[in-house]
Formats: C-alpha cells, structure tokens, sequence
C-alpha cells in the first residue's frame, strides 16, 4: 500500500488535512477559553445584580449566587469607585491575571496554551468589560482547573472532527486519483505488456483514450515508440533472413550470370548461325538475374505499415481478386468460386487482405496452368464470436514436399519454377499485423487448403498472435 501512488498519495492527504487542522485547532481553542471565560464573567454580573438590587443579602444566599457563577470574588465598578459586590474566602493566593477588556490575538494564544501546560489547581483572576454598559469593568477570581479540563475536552472534540475530516477527504482524493490517474496508468503499463508478448503484432499498439493532457501526451509518446519499434523488428527479421538467403543467392545469381558470360562469349567469337539462337537465351538468364536481384533487394527494404482497420465486405474483396485472376489467366482452364457470405463484415485492413488473397490465389491458379488440367479455386468463409475464418481451396496438384517443408521461409518456399519463396511470407506477416494466423490445412493430389483466422474484438489483444 505505502508503496503505491494512490497510498502514498492518501498518507500525504491525511498528513497535509490534520496539519491544517492543527493550524487552526490553536486559536479554536483560544477562542474557547476566551469565550469560558467571558461566560463565568456575564454569570458573575447577574449574580451581582442581586445584590446591588438588595443590600441586606444573608449570607447563604450570597455563597449560593457565588457557587452558582463559579467564582469567588465578584468585583463590579460601576462608576470611578472600586466596589466589591460579593465575596467568600480564597483558599490559596491568586497566580495569574488577565484582562479581556481588549486582548490581542498573539494574546488570547499564549494565554490558552499557558493554561493547558499548567496543570494544577490555581486561583487565576480575570478582569473584563461589564455587558450592556453596567459599569466601567468587571473582575472575578475562579479556580483554573475546570478552565483546562473543559479546553481539553474541546480540543478532544476538534482533534477527532479533523481525524474523521481527513479520512473522509482523504478518502475522497483517493477515489478521485485512482480513477483520473492511477487507472489510466495502469492500462498504459498493461498495454505495454501485451505489446511486449508480440511486439510484431501492429493491432498491440496503444490508441490514446484517456483525457488528461498529460497522460494523453504519454500515450502518444507511447505509440509513437511502439510504431516504430514494430517496424524496426520486421525490418530486423527481413534483414536476418536476407542474410541467411546471401549464400544460396550468391550461387544461384553466379550460375546465371556464367551461363550469360559463355553465350556473350560465343557471339563475339563465332559468326555461326547458332549466335541468334544463342541471343534469346542469353537474354532470358540476364533477365532471371535482374529478377531475382530485384526481388532479393525488395525484400529486404520493404516495411509494411500497420493495418489501418475498417469494416469492409469480404465478398467484394474476393472478387476483386478474380476478376484481376480471371483478366491474368490465358489457359481458361481455372474456375474461380467466392463461397463468402454476401453480407460477412470483416474488420480488416482491406488493402493488405487484398494483397494476401491475391497471392495466394495467383499461386493456385499458377499450378493448376502448369498442370495443364483444369481445376478449381474456392474462397470461403465463416465466422464466429471468436474470430473470422476464410479458406482457400484449389484443386491442383498439391504441393512439393519441399515446398511444405519450408513454406514460410524466405526463398525456400517457392513451388513454381521462376519462383522466390516470397509471396506466403509477406503473407503471414500481413496476417500477423492483424493480430492473426496463416495456416498449410492439407496439400495432396486432390489440391491444397489454407486456412486465415483473424481474431474479433479487443480481447484478441490479451493472447499472443501466432
């Protein structure tokens, strides 16, 4: 508790409300003392009046009036002569006096802490103005020790008034901090975590919510270093596996490029006729190595942005992938079926979706062309209160088993001949922005499956993307 912001925070509220009390706990209890004692001055004047209304008063009825005002000695001048009203025998002498007539504040407060540092049993005098004009001043002598015992149970009460204050708006600030502050915080830090699990998943970035400037301005600051770092990490990845690609690159761009030298070397040679045989091949090994430099060099710069996402009908996205499909295909020997619900909504990022479909699709048709028997490409889709599913099913020959061995590993993965291996590994880092997973269901003569679940909602957040 104590070391937590909002505990902290209470101790320090309850510290900061009970030095405030104590500050203004001082001239309370002065107040009260002064108020005490102007009281016992008005009691011991209209104990006075009775006698100045009869001055043959027995004496029992003068100690009654006495013990009633709970004084003394009551002296009253009501003009320029000192005139004692009434009186009884003082059992020890007077230690203090004071004068109420026109006390200063610094006054009232000494005098109210002396009497509570002095216990005892002494016989003070106090001397004040009579009320209402009936004579030029009043003076009274009273035990001192029912005045302190009475201004100790009145600072009892005030200090466990200010006790009950401060827990209370203690308590209150507390509320108010933890929901303006500490909750807020407490989400960055558990956004930040889930971030940690998969710092490649893009859908893993904080989006600012709260409304303090301040905490809003973290947020930002927060999100912006995630963007970055999540662009930081693919290129890193892309940038590991083109150096482990560099060997097998290196040979395979040597081969193709010796291959060109001895044809270049034939043709300036010979005047054979066989030179313009040998000129189209020589072009098409120059062209394969521009190709797959160009491809090798695009790889390793490439950085996806995050998926912006919006709602998006999927059935028009797949559509759009075969009608560009249908334009791209010369043989007619595929069939392209769009099984997804007309009216599925997909949360999506609908250009890179598109990018995704659209690979996959043009390696399905691509080996059912090189088959040279006709087949079919089905895309459907389901949905659930987890996530989204979508398939994409062909009928062609299945894949290699090479080709399955290394099917999402850069330049390995490639199944056509001309291919790079790129297509399903762009792909499945697509999928995982989206917070989702591209997966090889089967592949056999009777054709190949994938299968992409994209999870729904916020909560797909709190679980690792695979």
């Amino acid at each position: 508790m104590i070391n937590t912001l909002s505990g902290r925070f209470l101790i320090l509220t309850v510290l900061f409300v009970m030095l405030a009390e104590i500050l203004i706990f001082v001239p309370s209890v002065a107040r009260f003392r002064q108020d005490y004692l102007l009281a016992r001055l008005d009691r011991a004047q209209i104990a006075s009046l009775a006698l100045l209304a009869n001055d043959m008063l027995p004496p029992e009825v003068e100690t009654e009036l006495l013990r009633n005002a709970e004084v003394y000695n009551v002296v009253l001048r009501r003009d320029e002569m000192r005139q004692l009203a009434l009186s009884s025998p003082i059992p020890k002498p007077i230690a203090a006096t004071y004068d109420l007539r026109d006390p200063t504040a610094l006054e009232l407060i000494r005098d109210a802490l002396m009497q509570l540092l002095q216990p005892g049993d002494d016989i003070i005098r106090v001397i004040g103005n009579p009320t209402r004009d009936a004579g030029l001043l009043i003076e009274v002598t009273m035990d001192a020790a029912p005045l302190r015992h009475a201004m100790l149970e009145y600072g009892v009460r005030i200090l466990i008034l200010s006790a009950v204050i401060s827990a209370v708006t203690a308590g209150l600030l507390f509320l108010a901090v933890r929901r303006m502050m500490v909750t807020p915080i407490r989400n960055v830090v558990a956004h930040m975590k889930t971030y940690a699990a998969a710092p490649e998943d893009a859908r893993r970035i904080i989006s600012p919510t709260t409304r303090v400037r301040e905490l809003r301005d973290a947020e930002l600051a927060l999100q912006s270093m995630q963007t970055d770092l999540t662009g930081a990490l693919r290129q890193k990845e892309r940038l590991a596996q083109l150096g482990g690609a560099v060997a097998k690159i290196s040979h395979d761009l040597r081969n193709i490029l010796s291959t060109a030298q001895l044809f270049a070397d034939s043709m300036e040679e010979s005047d054979d006729p066989r030179v313009k045989r040998s000129a189209p091949k020589l072009v098409g090994s120059i062209r394969r190595a521009v190709h797959l430099c160009e491809a090798t060099l695009a790889f390793g710069k490439a950085e996806e942005p995050p998926p912006v996402l919006g709602r998006h009908v999927l059935a028009e996205v797949v559509e759009d992938v075969f009608e560009s499909e249908r334009m791209a295909s010369e043989s007619g020997l595929v069939e392209f079926i769009n099984s997804v619900p007309p009216a599925m909504i997909l949360r999506c990022d609908a250009d890179q979706i598109l990018r995704v479909i659209g690979n996959m699709i043009r390696n399905a048709r691509q080996a059912i062309e090189a088959s040279g028997r006709e087949g079919q490409v089905t895309v459907g889709a389901d949905e659930s209160d987890a996530d989204w599913t979508l398939s994409i099913v062909d009928t062609g020959p299945g894949l290699p088993p090479k080709a399955r061995e290394h099917l999402f590993s850069p330049f390995h993965g490639s199944f056509r001949k001309g291919g790079i291996g790129l297509g399903l590994v762009i792909s499945a880092e697509l999928i995982r922005g989206h917070g989702g997973v591209l997966e090889l269901v089967r592949s056999d003569s009777a054709g190949t499956e994938f299968r992409i679940r994209l999870p729904k909602g916020e909560a797909a957040l709190a679980m690792p993307a695979a």
